[in-house]
């Protein structure tokens, strides 16, 4: 994996994107704000009418397509959780309100079916394609003519980009990554994925560098700063405001590598404010942060283009840029252009992430990546500023309520023993706050560890110990997880409840 720290080249470039009010800052649990959310009807049609441009909708449609999206998004994080190793992804279809859930087990069916979404039958795991892909992060990505790879759930398969002419070049990474050749596609495209630098003056903010400014977008007002793209500046580097006054300075940055994602800390001249410029005139209010599934609509806000609307395509995408590979990514249909990055994604009300690059503009058409925005969240450990009313993760006292978690299992244990969960596995967990407790037969000390899979392979993340009902908390990254429930002394009965981002 590749992680070359980007040059900002001379005086003016920058990837400046779409904009948030610039009085913005903020993220990663989800804290409302006090100020009003600005024409906060203006915005919402406004986001609706842009959906309906760019996709064809009615604003019924467009209407019905966002529901569905937040509902989905709490459908599929309890599925995954649920169905645990035999989890294969889930999207919607191309109507974008029909939720299909893959499986590898015929029995974990009737459980996708109970919760509305549509099984289908598969023969991988997610996580059976996502360490396929990681192989593929892994290896030596040099070779030329290759733009990309991400886990496509809908074929159940893992896409490698390769332009023309260079399908061989894909085949001989896989084989040489150690990926099986039923595991795996070649697909080919034209299409040459860049960050969206601008030497173009607009909108946001600026930063210092080599003696000369460069110019980027704010994405989100999180509590104390903003977030953007990590290509906007290395750690250290000061900001100044669209008004030229002293603005802040850059906490933290990566790129290429792991993720495009960066954080700015803002001066007390400088107020986070939960709203994103749609360059109408309207300020689009942000509620919170749940994330939409592959297949749902989505829309970005840019100084260049202004508000544009698409489907997501693929999240977890690699993506080779001239710069190095950026892993995490997301993919959509939507178009951008230079100028358009670290800008602010949102599906209906809710943060998605910031722009990050992609090929194509908005003439012809192209596709855009973004950075998911909890991981940034996550990684950072930040905390969104929202207008209120959005989808909130569980706040930590409600982890003691065992029977409100989403999530329940039960086992039995002998005393020095431990068992995994859920059914022995792991489960696939979006990055967010996730919470869990347990219960266990008076007499016994039984408690609860959660643990992620890492090259490593698993490692403990957070636990619960002490007397009575266990509950436990974490803020995390994406990725696969499982529930350790350790018998400390005693033998009998225990119930573990757990609810994911």
């Amino acid at each position: 994996m590749q992680r070359r720290r980007i040059a900002v080249a001379a005086a003016v470039v920058v990837a400046a994107g779409a904009a948030v009010a610039f009085t913005l800052p903020s993220m990663a649990g989800t804290t409302p704000s006090s100020d009003k959310p600005a024409a906060k009807g203006d915005g919402t049609a406004r986001l609706l009418a842009a959906m309906q441009r760019d996709l064809g909708l009615s604003g019924d449609q467009a209407t019905a397509r966002l529901q569905k999206s937040k509902w989905a998004s709490e459908v599929t994080a309890r599925l995954s959780a649920q169905t645990g190793s035999d989890f294969g992804g889930a999207w919607l279809a191309t109507d974008g309100t029909t939720l299909k859930v893959a499986v590898t087990d015929k029995g974990a069916e009737a459980a996708v079916r109970k919760a509305g979404a549509e099984p289908v039958l598969v023969e991988r795991s997610e996580q059976t394609l996502v360490t396929a892909k990681e192989k593929l992060d892994n290896a030596d990505a040099s070779a030329d003519g290759l733009t990309g790879w991400y886990v496509d759930v809908a074929t159940n398969k893992l896409v490698v980009v390769a332009q023309p002419g260079a399908q061989a070049a894909a085949k001989k990474l896989a084989r040489a990554a150690g990926v099986t050749s039923g595991t795996y596609r070649v697909i080919t495209s034209t299409a040459k994925p860049k960050p969206l630098f601008d030497v173009r003056g607009a909108d946001p903010y600026f930063i210092a560098v080599d003696g000369g400014t460069a110019r980027c977008s704010i994405g989100f007002s999180v509590e104390g700063g903003f977030v953007t793209a990590g290509h906007c500046g290395e750690v250290g580097t000061t900001t100044t405001g669209f008004n030229q006054q002293a603005q802040g300075t850059v906490r933290a940055s990566t790129f290429p590598g792991d993720a495009d994602m960066g954080f700015v800390e803002v001066n007390g001249d400088w107020t986070p404010r939960a709203v994103v410029n749609d360059f109408e005139g309207n300020e689009l209010p942000v509620a919170g942060n749940a994330e939409a599934p592959v297949g749902a609509a989505i829309c970005r806000s840019g100084s260049t283009t202004g508000t544009r609307c698409g489907t997501i395509l693929a999240k977890n995408q690699t993506v080779v840029y001239p710069e190095g590979a950026v892993t995490g990514l997301t993919r959509t249909d939507v178009c951008a252009e230079g100028g358009d990055s670290g800008g602010p994604w949102l599906s209906g009300d809710q943060a998605q992430g910031v722009t990050s690059g992609g090929s194509g503009d908005c003439t012809v058409g192209g596709e855009t990546f973004f950075q998911p925005v909890n991981e940034i969240l996550a990684a950072d450990n930040l905390t969104l500023v929202t207008s209120g009313g959005g989808a909130e993760a569980p706040p930590a006292e409600a982890a003691g309520a065992c029977e409100d978690q989403a999530v329940q299992r039960s086992g039995t244990l002998q005393a020095r023993t431990a068992q995994a969960q859920p059914n022995g596995g792991a489960f696939r967990a979006n990055a967010g706050q996730q919470t869990a407790c347990l219960t266990a037969a008076d007499g016994t000390d039984f408690d609860l560890v959660l643990q992620r899979l890492t090259n490593r392979g698993f490692r403990t993340v957070a636990t619960a110990t002490g007397d009575d009902v266990k509950s436990l908390t974490f803020n995390g990254r994406s990725g696969t997880y499982r529930y350790v429930v350790v018998a400390s002394s005693g033998a009998g009965d225990y119930t573990l409840g757990f609810s994911t981002p």
